[in-house]
């Protein structure tokens, strides 16, 4: 199957619905299968502005950064220097000699041993102990106030990787090493793995081994001065109106102290449209094999239980389990995307979804933030629009 010319007349008009309804002050959409690729910009790139949206606009993508880190990370796995069944404490001693607590709702002090060691694929599968939880009242929650990865994104946090790994030396974990799938946190202990396996930062990884060698000019964790003027404001639903988040020289104008691996990147759709692409060959621009295949199917290779993966269904969705660093889709999903298909959304307004069976890549941003762990309807039309415009 490919495009056809009404299959995307199609999918463009409902994304241009969306937006005169206010879904969303503009995006730009891509859609490509094999070579073939088809853009879609539509709206502004502010709500009161006039500058209409362009396709090189530049995306806060959030949780679209975890596949990356994953990605630098299974260099070093390739390379040995990380292995998955090592325990962490090796490149992060202050994870060593783990406490837990005994129940989710206990004072931080009534803890118990850790079973086992954090694995380094503990880490990537997000079993690692830590992650998002969503009542404010329970006790750990004050002690990890402030920490990249248990709350909604901050460039603007102080904190040094190694300060940030000082912090998670003083908190014990939410749940047993292996036990339950946590949301977020692992991505950012994933990010100082790769620094200290490398030995240099992990935008330095990144740049050096993926943005460059992809061709991804315009993905990093700031932004600088002279792409100020491509960047999108971004906007907060608030109570049935957009309020303004982030302006184009706001909290992303700076290079951050902690280049949170989890949430920290911008980006294009163009751009991550060929890391994307990047995941069905693993192959750079010129050739070049920067990944092996073998390594890209185990990163999409679902590792949860069906309990684990019942247990986290409120970000995870339906029918989606996890890999090395990214959401894989199992089963039945209620919005088009099939199975075997592989991606994950970005918080700020951004998806993204690959499906090898088809050679189907699909990708969305807005400058919208999501109301909540579910995607908006915007989204979600756009996932059945992709594969509708095939014929």
């Amino acid at each position: 199957m490919s495009f056809t010319d009404e299959g995307l007349q199609r999918l463009d008009a409902g994304l241009r619905r969306h937006v005169t309804e206010g879904s969303a002050p503009g995006l730009v959409g891509v859609v490509a299968q094999g070579a073939e690729t088809h853009a879609f910009v539509v709206g502004r790139m502010a709500l009161d502005g006039p500058e209409p949206m362009r396709r090189d606009a530049i995306f806060r993508i959030a949780s679209m950064t975890k596949p990356i880190t994953a990605v630098a990370a299974l260099m070093m796995v390739e390379e040995g220097r990380l292995r998955l069944d090592e325990p962490v404490e090796r490149l992060l001693p202050e994870l060593a000699g783990r406490r837990v607590l005994r129940r989710l709702d206990s004072p931080v002090e009534d803890t118990v041993p850790a079973v086992r060691p954090i694995s380094v694929e503990d880490v990537f599968t997000f079993r690692l102990g830590w992650g998002v939880l969503f009542d404010p009242d329970l006790p750990i929650q004050a002690l990890a106030e402030g920490l990249p990865g248990f709350g909604m994104p901050d460039p603007t946090s102080p904190l040094t990787p190694d300060a940030y790994m000082r912090r998670l030396h003083d908190l014990p974990l939410m749940a047993q090493p292996g036990e339950r799938w946590l949301y977020t946190v692992g991505s950012n202990v994933l990010g100082v793995l790769v620094e200290r396996a490398a030995g240099k930062p992990l935008d330095a990884v990144m740049r050096e081994r993926i943005f460059e060698p992809l061709g991804m000019s315009d993905t990093g964790f700031w932004i600088p001065r002279e792409k100020i003027g491509r960047t999108t404001t971004g906007y907060m639903p608030d109570d049935g109106r957009l309020s303004l988040f982030d302006r184009p020289d706001g909290r992303y104008a700076k290079p951050p102290a902690f280049p949170a691996g989890d949430s920290g990147l911008v980006s294009t759709a163009d751009d991550y449209l060929r890391f994307a692409r990047f995941l069905f060959t693993g192959q750079a621009e010129d050739g070049r094999q920067l990944v092996s295949t073998s390594t890209l199917e185990a990163m999409r290779t679902n590792r949860l239980s069906p309990e684990q993966m019942a247990d986290g269904a409120e970000i995870l969705g339906p029918g989606w389990g996890w890999g090395l660093g990214v959401g894989v889709l199992t089963g039945e999903n209620p919005y088009g995307v099939r199975k075997g298909a592989f991606g994950w959304n970005g918080g700020f307004g951004t998806s993204w979804f690959n499906d090898p069976a088809q050679d189907l890549v699909a990708i969305l941003m807005t400058q919208r933030v999501f109301d909540g762990p579910d995607p908006p309807r915007l989204h979600k039309d756009f996932w059945r629009g992709a594969y509708a415009a095939l014929g």
